[in-house]
């Protein structure tokens, strides 16, 4: 039986819907995050009923965009085929797979200039969008939204810790104080388990962590799948080196991508387009270097120094193999354990801000200074550093906001909340609330 979680999106999904300039919503994200179950979801949620059709391999409507692009015949065809009359601002129209139709990406220009009291949607990646660029991409017709694994916070309320996320979510800290070990061994949890939702559920109805990692395994099994079927051949070995040399560039003390730690001899330009590849698929984040700690941070982008980051920490924690005791045990983790925090985290920002996420460092005069995440909150720049343990001690962090007087800065760590001189201390189970907008 399938589960039923709760996704944070359901929130932006509902604002979409009461959008007085509502467009046709394309909802990307990787494959297995949960984008058709979660518009399934939200159909049953907010509307009178559901039309849904899957795009890819089906003969019914294979030929739907091709005479034309006469909404009204393209409306009658689609309820024909669901078997379900479509009314407009009651019927929500869920055509999965889309770019999987010749001429279906161009269609929802037609649906958002001729047709807008229709409300249609469809899922995807950037990486399959792009692959269909040739058929004239929608621009400025469509509305995107973009969908991750589910967060830590997700994860407990799937677990039955409601009120307890509630008072996550809250940040009421001193109250959360008195749940400090139960919400360390929950993070001990997500750190093995992750947050896609077939992981999650298997987890949940097995308690089994054998289980939960073949679910694991067969997720990365079907991303190098993708990576056999999506893309030329000649790029295919390239794209599976990067994703391979991950969790080993994830291990270095300077965790900055290194093309010859993928090759020897490796450069930008052998790797480039595999890079974008897996970004382009969801499968990775990318966090840039920012040369200066200023407004805005994008114009100080150093587009030759990066990090990247798997979209999971469980899935990070099959692709090496770590074994399950070591990840759900206290005190079991000697080494990687820096890996996987700052992947967690990495994935908790990106899951919550509106912005990219950064880093900074500055070697200039052999001081070595990092700092592990920079971001850009409303119109203040926030440094970032994350801390496996609970030792507080933060010198980069401390010496970076000496510099920078006018800034406070934050600092994840397994310690509980506590504010200091110029910054705060945030438990890692917080990472994914603390900057979150809902």
């Amino acid at each position: 039986m399938e589960s039923v979680f709760y996704r944070n999106i359901i929130n932006e999904l509902a604002k979409w819907k009461e959008s007085s300039d509502r467009k046709p919503l394309i909802l990307l994200g990787a494959r297995q995050v949960g984008k058709t179950y979660i518009l399934k979801h939200f159909g049953a949620a907010y509307y009178k009923n559901t039309v849904y059709i899957n795009c890819d391999k089906n003969e019914k409507v294979k030929n739907l965009f091709i005479e034309d692009y006469d909404i009204e015949r393209i409306i009658l065809n689609i309820g024909a085929v669901a078997k379900e009359k479509i009314i407009p601002g009651e019927t929500l129209i869920i055509l999965d797979e889309i770019q999987e139709l010749k001429r279906g990406l161009s269609s929802l220009k037609y649906f958002c200039e001729d047709a807008p009291e229709y409300h249609i949607c469809t899922a995807g990646s950037l990486l399959g969008i792009a692959m269909h660029y040739g058929e004239s991409f929608p621009v400025g017709k469509v509305d995107m939204i973009k969908m991750f694994p589910m967060t830590f916070y997700e994860f407990i309320r799937a677990k039955g810790y409601d009120m307890m996320a509630d008072i996550l979510l809250k940040k009421d800290w001193n109250t959360i104080k008195g749940l400090h070990d139960t919400l360390n061994q929950l993070l001990r949890e997500y750190y093995f388990v992750g947050g896609m939702p077939s992981v999650v559920s298997k987890f949940i109805n097995s308690n089994d962590a054998n289980a939960v990692r073949n679910v694991q395994r067969n997720i990365l099994s079907a991303y190098s799948q993708d990576m056999s079927k999506h893309t030329k051949t000649s790029e295919i070995k390239r794209i599976n080196q990067v994703w391979n040399s991950l969790p080993s560039q994830l291990a270095k003390e300077n965790k900055k991508f290194i093309y010859g730690a993928v090759r020897k001899g490796g450069r930008a330009k052998d790797f480039e387009l595999a890079i974008q590849w897996l970004i382009d698929a969801g499968l990775v984040h990318r966090t840039a270097r920012v040369s200066k700690a200023s407004m805005p941070l994008k114009f100080y982008e150093d587009f030759n120094a990066f990090k990247l980051y798997l979209l999971d920490v469980g899935l990070l924690g099959a692709l090496v193999n770590t074994p399950p005791a070591v990840l759900l045990m206290p005190n079991n983790m000697e080494e990687g354990k820096g890996m996987f925090t700052e992947n967690y985290v990495c994935t908790q920002l990106a899951a919550s801000v509106d912005h990219s996420i950064f880093y900074y460092n500055r070697t200039a005069d052999n001081s070595n200074l990092e700092i592990d995440f920079i971001i850009q909150q409303e119109n203040k720049i926030v440094p970032i550093e994350v801390k496996a343990e609970e030792n507080l001690r933060s010198k980069s962090l401390k010496t970076f906001l000496q510099n920078n007087t006018e800034m406070h800065g934050v600092r994840f760590s397994m310690s509980p909340y506590r504010e200091q001189e110029r910054m705060t201390n945030v438990p890692l189970y917080g990472a994914g609330i603390y900057f979150s907008k809902y």
